[in-house]
């Protein structure tokens, strides 16, 4: 998992999430995992993109952008590399 700090860098949002699973149905596992604890946190996201294929999921959360990738698309895609500049923030 990848975050990046967007702040003073884009208008879109404050922070991405960037992660990948090895398959449509681990990416839709994954979605599914972050929306049940964003549920019980009573947090609701504004929407999510791209579920029905799960090749690439956005879920738009405000100021956090989470994007769940199927690891051959975000290798194509390599998002990242387009906030060269963004700080990374480390996660365990």
């Amino acid at each position: 998992m990848l975050v990046l700090e967007l702040k003073g860098l884009s208008i879109i949002a404050d922070y991405f999430v960037i992660c990948s699973g090895e398959s449509t149905t681990q990416v839709r596992a994954i979605v599914e995992a972050i929306a049940e604890h964003f549920s019980k946190k009573g947090i609701r996201p504004l929407g999510i993109e791209g579920l029905n294929y799960s090749h690439w999921v956005l879920m738009d959360c405000g100021d956090i952008i989470i994007h769940v990738f199927e690891e051959e698309t975000r290798a194509y895609y390599q998002l990242e590399k387009l906030w060269l500049d963004a700080p990374r923030i480390h996660v365990e």
